[in-house]
């Protein structure tokens, strides 16, 4: 019987509903323990999943022995603390992205990581999807690549609440949200991964009074291309992403699931190279992050920790340049 590893999740949203779809359909994996601030919260989201294990104190569920790993989907300014005790505690831990409020926090993830030998995974999904692969494979096709244009803009359901009165998660400066951590993200690293760090950035964006950024637009260079990505939870855009080059555009019609990618050349012809991937594309960060356990292997060499740490330097400079300051930049993590 192959060898299964004991997941415990914190937090009991949404995210976690579809990490635990997807990660039924792993062979290796299997859900011990839930995590919630309160009981019956918990209690009713085990009962869903039949897990009888269920705490309400993470040192207690750390110290108890029924999980191998831990799966972290709470708030973003929950995400270092939580990860470095679970780390400290020799528990591998898939932290959802982005991996933490800052560059600091990220660092010293990274070193609780090394310390204690497990393995610390950020759980952007984009970039382990079969149709990321593709991309990767047949980028040379578009000869010399001069831009790259990525565009994801969602109207949030959370965002009429926000017009209404009521400041949920979604766009709570205190939680480390927004609208670059948790859409815009998802232009940025993808750009990273095929292209490496950008030599300049100029950001702009509109912060709402809650203080945090509602939409924006950032310009990078590079040494031959261009690179311009806009992210927005107040509007809607229907645009596709594309990769502009001397002899034909790739086009990506959801940078978020990559299921449709096409390559337009110069020529005028068209080819279609995107491959059919699971529904539950959770599944693929899932296997790679068991793999890893599996394998004694301590990081991912996709999502490794200097991907992990230049996507959240970026979102760091643009967060600078925009004026968006969050609680947990303040904090000493030495002190943590």
């Amino acid at each position: 019987m192959k060898q299964k590893i004991r997941f415990g999740v914190i937090g009991t949203n949404v995210i976690t509903e579809q990490f635990i779809k997807a990660a039924s359909k792993c062979e290796a994996f299997e859900l011990s323990a839930i995590y919630s601030r309160t009981k019956t919260r918990g209690e009713a989201f085990a009962k869903t999943y039949g897990v009888k294990h269920v705490f309400t104190d993470l040192e207690e569920l750390l110290t108890s022995d029924v999980v191998d790993a831990m799966y972290i989907a709470s708030p973003n300014a929950l995400h270092a603390d939580q990860a470095i005790l679970c780390l400290n505690h020799k528990k591998h831990v898939l932290c959802e992205k982005p991996l933490a409020s800052n560059i600091k926090e990220v660092e010293a993830m990274i070193e609780a990581a090394k310390a204690n030998q497990v393995v610390l995974m950020e759980a952007m999904k984009t970039t382990l999807f079969p149709n990321f692969k593709v991309i990767k494979e047949n980028l040379h096709k578009i000869g010399t690549v001069r831009r790259y244009f990525s565009s994801f803009c969602q109207y949030s359901s959370r965002y009429d609440a926000y017009k209404a009165g009521t400041v949920l998660n979604a766009f709570n400066k205190e939680l480390s949200n927004g609208a670059l951590v948790d859409i815009g993200v998802y232009t940025i690293a993808p750009m990273i991964s095929l292209f490496g760090m950008p030599q300049e950035i100029k950001a702009s964006a509109y912060l709402l009074e809650s203080g945090v950024d509602g939409e924006g637009t950032v310009i990078f260079k590079y040494p031959h291309m261009q690179a311009t990505v806009m992210y927005s939870k107040i509007s809607n855009s229907y645009l596709p992403s594309e990769i502009q080059g001397e002899e034909g555009s790739l086009l990506m019609n959801k940078i978020n699931q990559l299921d449709t990618v096409t390559i337009h050349y110069r020529n005028g012809s068209v080819e279609e190279i995107a491959i059919e991937q699971d529904e539950d594309n959770m599944i693929y960060e899932v296997q790679e992050f068991i793999d890893l356990i599996l394998k004694d292997q301590k990081e991912s060499q996709i999502n490794s920790y200097q991907f992990s740490h230049d996507v959240m330097k970026v979102l760091d400079e643009v967060r600078r340049q925009i004026g968006l300051v969050y609680p947990a930049d303040l904090k000493d993590m030495d002190k943590a």
